[in-house]
Parts: structure tokens; sequence; C-alpha cells
């Protein structure tokens, strides 16, 4: 076996970054992204990937440039610095690729473009580390002609990469999108909306065909479509679009307030929930059009004349307003909990704040903390646990050891547990959380028999449930079969 003390650093170099480019292949091979948000530390890594990319990508292209220029007399100088530059877009490219998979993995991303994007640069990696390994021994004629190959071909394979992720980021037309009328012609290049020919929904003559599917095209299947589906919803059918995602439908028939897509975009811009995310908000006019289809039914075979002004006179324009207070008012109101708020805040900085500038109620969320936030630090609430409106719980490591703390918190009207160790046990004590809105149980270890505790929550809509021990074939009772989403 051969002692790594006795490898030169060149050759040190080679098997540590050859092993790191094996390790990026196994994980993306192991752990591809699934649609699925978790991690909030590695989505902040993830997204750092932007920044990453752009200096291999230039070293790259800039090692072929001191190749050409150094094989001419006056820059003949420059030969020798191109090994150099292949070493460091070597390390470059695993650095970016590593980004890539934190980003792609943690933050809701699946579908075949994500898929593409990420393969393709392990191979701009693999190829940088044979480019490098090729230079440093590129001593014969037929060393000299692989390696200008493998040159070539890794530069093709940047320029690939690049115009994958310019799908992802900008949309999948995002070169033909603004493209000269004249120069699409000749090129033969257009950008149709369409619909799946084998669909008996959404048809151009269908309201929804006509009027809702050209709004979804146009702002919502960059993220939402077929080869790029975030948080595996996709947008670009109807049959899609009716099924939701990864928690469940997003549209119900006939009713707005339970329809979360409209929710979504109807809310204010600066809102986390709001959509579309990075793009204009949609119109007034897109707006109602939404609403007159989702009041009408969410039909994909209605006919385009058949809805006219139908819908709720619900405001479908999330304004801005500032909330008007009393500041002595709210001081009052805060009084007695201020001191224990203002500790919490040192003790667990940027997990719990005021709901609003005029308001005492408390927002918690303990997600990004992940296992550092266990059933000891949610105890520490209980001084204000009546006081907590919204609570998120998800990726921690908390247990049925802290349903009694949460079943405190009896003004909760949101709670999230998603990816987390509670299980049965939990569920009885949460049956006092009258204003209860929304539960979600995304990846527990909940089972049917104790969602019996929650059926006669008086405000409880929605219990998300996909992934964890329940099924849509389950029979329960109907006040708890029509409130749970997968």
């Amino acid at each position: 076996m051969i002692s790594l003390r006795r490898l030169s650093a060149t050759s040190l170099f080679g098997l540590v970054t050859l092993a790191s480019i094996a390790v990026l292949a196994c994980l993306l091979l192991l752990a591809p992204p699934d649609g699925i948000e978790r991690a909030q530390l590695m989505q902040f890594f993830g997204r750092l990937h932007p920044l990453a990319v752009h200096l291999p990508i230039a070293l790259l292209i800039f090692a072929l440039l001191l190749e050409l220029a150094g094989r001419t007399r006056r820059f003949s100088h420059l030969f020798s610095a191109s090994g150099f530059a292949l070493g460091v877009a070597t390390i470059g490219t695993i650095v970016a690729a590593g980004l890539g998979w934190c980003l792609a993995r943690s933050g809701g991303y699946s579908g075949p473009l994500v898929t593409q994007h990420m393969w393709a640069g392990i191979l701009v990696a693999a190829g940088a580390w044979l480019c490098w390994r090729l230079r440093v021994h590129a001593d014969t004629t037929h060393t000299s002609m692989l390696y200008a190959i493998t040159l070539v071909a890794a530069v093709g394979t940047v320029a690939f990469t690049g115009y994958r992720g310019g799908q992802l980021s900008q949309g999948e037309n995002h070169l033909t999108e603004y493209m000269p009328a004249p120069l699409a012609g000749l090129l033969g290049v257009t950008n149709p909306v369409n619909i799946p020919d084998h669909s008996s929904n959404g048809g151009p003559e269908t309201f929804y065909g006509a009027s809702i599917h050209p709004i979804f095209a146009r702002q919502c299947v960059t993220c939402h479509g077929r080869n790029k589906h975030k948080a595996n919803l996709r947008l670009d059918s109807f049959e899609a679009v009716m099924r939701g995602g990864e928690h469940g439908p997003v549209i119900k028939a006939g009713d707005l307030k339970s329809s979360e897509l409209f929710r979504r975009i109807t809310l204010s811009p600066s809102d986390d929930d709001f959509m579309p995310k990075e793009k204009r908000p949609l119109a007034s006019s897109d707006l109602k059009l939404i609403e007159q289809w989702i009041a009408a039914g969410a039909s994909g075979t209605l006919r385009q004349d058949a809805v006219q002004n139908v819908g709720s006179s619900t405001p479908t324009v999330a304004e801005v307003t500032f909330e008007d207070f009393d500041p002595v008012t709210v001081a009052k109101q805060r009084a007695v909990i201020a001191p224990i708020v203002g500790q919490l805040q040192q003790q667990l900085p940027n997990v719990l704040v005021y709901q609003s500038r005029g308001s005492s109620a408390i927002v918690v969320n303990a997600a990004w903390m992940q296992a550092k936030f266990g059933d000891d630090q949610l105890a520490a609430f209980s001084p204000v646990a009546d006081h907590i409106v919204s609570a998120d719980f998800s990726n921690t490591a908390i247990t049925d050891k802290s349903a009694n703390g949460i079943a405190a918190m009896t003004h909760l009207r949101v709670l999230r547990l998603m990816h987390t160790r509670i299980g049965d046990a939990s569920l009885p004590s949460f049956g006092s959380l009258n204003e209860l809105e929304s539960l979600s149980l995304f990846d527990t270890q909940v089972t049917p028999g104790a969602l019996a505790a929650l059926a006669h929550l008086p405000k409880l809509q929605h219990i998300y449930v996909s992934s964890a021990k329940i099924s849509a074939d389950t029979r329960l009772p109907s006040e708890i079969a029509r409130k749970l989403v997968f």
C-alpha cells in the first residue's frame, strides 16, 4: 500500500480532487434532488452556488486561451501557466458542484433539468481534473493531442452546463423568448404555449386553456414546469395543476379560501409565502381570471365563454398598508412578557419575534436550528406559551416529551412539525388547541389511530400527512378525512 507521505504534492492533489469528484457523483446517485425542502443551513450554503460557479468557468476558458497564446512565439511564456489555471479550476468546479447539490437537495427542486444540470457540473469537474492531469504529462504528441481534445470538450461541457443553468433560473426558452422575429423565423424558433395533446382538459376552446394556462406558462412554469418542478408542483397542464405538489392540492374547486395557490398569489409581495418568487406579481386582471376559474369549479372542460363575472367580491390585489397602533397600549400588552421575550431572544437568537409592531402575539421559527433545538429549548417557551400564535419546529430534535409544552400554546393557529420525532403520544395533548387552523405532520411517526384526538378541533382546516405513516386509502372518520392533505 502506497503511503500518502511518499506521494508528491502533485499526486496528492490529484488523488484528493478525484476522490472529491467521486463523492459528488455518489451524492447525486444516492441522494438526488427530490422536491422536498429541508435543512435551512444547507440552503444557505447552496445559495452561494451562483457566486461560486463563475470562477471555474472563467479559468477553464482562460486555460484554453493560455494554451492558444502560449503556442505563439510572442506569448510563449504564458504556456506554463495553463497547468496552474486548470488546477485552480478543478478545485473551483468541485466547490461549485458541491454547493449546487446542497441547493438542489435542500431547496425543494426536482425534475430532468435539475438533474441534467447537476450531472453536467460533475462532468465539468471531471473534465477539468482530466485536463489538469494530461497537462502535467503533456510531453508526447499523443498525450498533447488527447489533452487538446479534452480541454475543448471541457469548455463545450461548460457551455452546456451554463445553458441548463440558465433554463433553471430564467425559463426553458430564456435564449429565444426575446429573439428578434426575423432571426427566429430564419432559425425556425417558436415559443408556443403547449397544452398536452393527449389531455381531454384545457384545450384552446376552454376557459382554462384560453385564459388560465397562458398565465401559468408566462409566470409559473420557470419553477413549476415539466423539467423543473419545485416542491413537486407542476403548473404546465390542467392535470398537474389539480394534482398539486408536495403538500397536496393547491386548487380546491369552488373554494377560494381553501385554494393554496390563490392564497399565495394574492399575498403581499413582502410575505415569505408570496408567489411567484423573483418575478413581478400577477396583474389584477390575471388574478381576477384565476379567481373566476376557481369560483366556477376549476374545470378543465368549461368553455371559454361560459365564465362571466363569476366569483366573490373578495379583493384580488393585496394592498400594502401600515398598521395603525398605539405604542402605549402595545407596551402595556407586552409589559408582562417583554423581559422574558428579551431573555429568550438572547438565548435563542432569531427564533421568536412579535407577530407585528402592534401586537403582543409571538411567532416562533426554530426550524433553522435543526438538531440544536430540542425538548429543553422548547420548554423554555413555557412562560410565553399562551402568546404564541404560530410555531415551526420542523427538522428539529423535539420528541413526544414536548407535547405538553406545545399544548400550553393555546392560541396556536399554525403548527409545523415536519421531519421530527413527534408520534402518536403527542396528539391527545393537541386536542386542546382550539384555535389551531393548520397542522403539518409531514414525515413524522403519527399513525391513523391517533388522529381521532384532533377530530373536534373547531378551526382546524388542514392536516398535512404526506410521508407519514398514513395513506390516502386509510379509512378515517369524515371529520378527519376531509382535512387531510397528502
